[in-house]
């Protein structure tokens, strides 16, 4: 199992969009997927779950996210809370109070065959303040602080050993702050979607920069604790996979403008990546990869360009893009009533193209499996 984050110090790139596809095209190449949405603002949660079902699963944790001790001596309701899937933040709450772990892991929500999910929550704020304050702990080598900096990857890795997930995607927000320094940290590999423009390139610059930071004060740690302390964290410190160009304007004439058919103007940008990544991404943070295939953006254009309606349409059905033709129609025979609830209203001449982005996101995909390959 593999545990890959996508991460930009920009927001609005599409992250949770390209996250979304990108764990269907896995699922559907026959990976066996978890979800984990570690971004408050929860977009890949709303990708995949109705708002109506989301608000319940927070309704029911609201009384453990106040109080998880107090709330979980009613053994009755807490029995009847842990049997039906919980946000993430539910999950991290008893190391969050310091309370014990949990003993029974709740199931995730199943989005699809091979696809399931850990719904994100906007009270994870609550965790980093903890992060924030037991920080300085790490090197005493305090074992709850410890607990606390690893319980994510800790909870991908029980969950992957219970449902045998080849990968767990972790969707986070834009932040450097302190939780995604725990996560970005303790993961295995991260990717970055970026829009062609200059606040995308300052971004990976900014990653580059904390990354550096960041293993510094992690090596510190690991010369500080035990040897079995250390087998928490991940044996090498988490690696770049690549990049890819999201949502980019498409050069409309013929013969194509460059090899990438961008804009002129997004070109420009798109150029200068490698160009940041080497100069900022250290190469202890991308000794995994080749020259070559560190400068390309994964995929090469497979899902560069923009989709314009169509990621909202497919938010909309809580699908991939590539099923929504069969979606609405099954949507419109059964329940025509619930779009027009959704104000949804689907060109059927536009029915290929929505198909055609299946392929996009496999040829994407499967070059993110052989970059992961040498981790």
């Amino acid at each position: 199992m593999k545990i890959i984050s996508l991460f930009n110090n920009k927001g609005g790139v599409g992250k949770s969009t390209l996250g979304f596809h990108l764990g269907h095209a896995l699922s559907e190449l026959g990976h066996n997927i978890l979800f984990i949405d570690l971004d408050p603002q929860c977009n890949l949660t709303i990708s995949g779950l109705e708002k109506e079902q989301l608000h319940e699963i927070w309704a029911e944790e609201d009384p453990y996210i106040d109080d998880y001790e107090s709330a979980s001596k009613n053994i009755e309701k807490y029995n009847e809370a842990i049997s039906k899937p919980r946000s993430i933040h539910f999950l991290l709450k008893p190391t969050e109070d310091g309370l014990n772990e949990l003993e029974k892991y709740p199931k995730p929500l199943s989005l699809a065959p091979n696809l399931d999910l850990i719904p994100g929550r906007l009270s994870i704020h609550k965790f980093e303040n903890k992060i924030a304050e037991r920080w300085s702990g790490a090197y005493q080598g305090d074992n709850l602080t410890l607990r606390t900096i690893t319980n994510v990857r800790s909870i991908c890795e029980k969950y992957s050993e219970k449902y045998k997930y080849d990968f767990v995607l972790i969707d986070t927000s834009p932040s450097l702050g302190i939780l995604n320094k725990t996560i970005i940290s303790t993961v295995d590999g991260f990717i970055v979607p970026a829009q062609p423009d200059m606040f995308s390139l300052y971004g990976i610059r900014n990653i580059g920069n904390s990354l550096e930071l960041w293993q510094r004060e992690f090596t510190t740690i690991y010369s500080l604790i035990s040897i079995e302390k250390r087998k928490k964290f991940p044996n090498k410190f988490v690696q770049f996979l690549g990049y890819t160009i999201y949502n980019a304007k498409k050069y409309q004439k013929d013969p194509p403008n460059n090899k990438y058919n961008l804009a002129q103007a997004h070109y420009y940008y798109v150029e200068q990546i490698p160009g940041v990544i080497k100069e900022f991404i250290k190469k202890d943070n991308r000794s995994n990869l080749k020259a070559e295939i560190m400068e390309a953006p994964i995929g090469g254009d497979a899902v560069m360009h923009t989709h314009n309606t169509f990621p909202s349409v497919a938010q909309a059905l809580k699908c991939p893009m590539w099923k929504v033709p069969d979606v609405y129609s099954a949507l419109l025979k059964s329940n025509p009533g619930y779009l027009k609830e959704i104000e949804l209203e689907v060109n059927h001449g536009s029915f290929g193209k929505y198909k055609a982005t299946k392929l996009q996101y496999e040829i994407f995909a499967k070059d993110l499996l052989k970059r992961v390959g040498s981790l």
